[in-house]
């Protein structure tokens, strides 16, 4: 279970590949997203301090773009086992437990991603039906669940094909990325 950045959490199956290609290029675009919120903030502290003028609404943009970062990771972390696991005590536990407790939590996790997804288009459909604006610069807040709910909905993909393939490993005889069931 610690092994979240190794060749085994690189699916060998087609969809695996390209659920696994997507995933990455999401990660990466969500480092983009943070590392120009570093920039915003930097700016805004710079102007603050030197010039007594922050950038207007900086904390909303921080948070808008934060939230957008957030829901790109998701599935990389998922996909290359890279969420919370109890790591301290799943250690010493037999590798088939330790893949059962993948499934139990994968679909725990599931079914929570599905809830946030199917309620946040009605989130999104109430702010947009009320035009809520942002505070400080009027950014219609709508506007941040559409990228969102299809960030969460490939999570949702991605988590049911790693409860998948928890599944077959847990079937293959507890080996992890045995897609032959030959144990190697």
């Amino acid at each position: 279970m610690s092994e979240t950045t190794s060749d085994n959490a690189r699916p060998t199956d087609p969809v695996g590949r390209v659920l696994y290609g997507i995933a990455k290029w999401l990660a990466v675009f969500g480092g983009i997203i943070l590392c120009g919120m570093a920039l915003l903030t930097t700016a805004s502290v710079a102007g603050r301090s030197l010039f007594n003028d922050p950038i207007s609404g900086d904390f909303e943009l921080v948070a808008i773009g934060t939230g957008l970062a957030v829901f790109a990771f998701l599935p990389w972390c998922q996909m290359t086992r890279g969420n919370v696991l109890v790591d301290f005590f799943m250690a010493a536990a037999p590798p088939r437990m330790q893949i059962f407790t993948d499934v139990v939590g994968g679909l725990f996790y599931l079914a929570i991603a599905t809830l946030l997804t199917w309620r946040m288009i009605f989130g999104g459909l109430d702010m947009y039906n009320y035009n809520e604006l942002s505070m400080t610069i009027n950014f219609p807040r709508w506007t941040t669940f559409p990228p969102s709910v299809l960030l969460m909905s490939f999570l949702v993909i991605v988590i049911a094909y790693t409860v998948g393939r928890s599944v077959a490993e847990l079937r293959a005889g507890g080996h992890r990325n045995d897609p032959d069931g030959t144990g190697q």
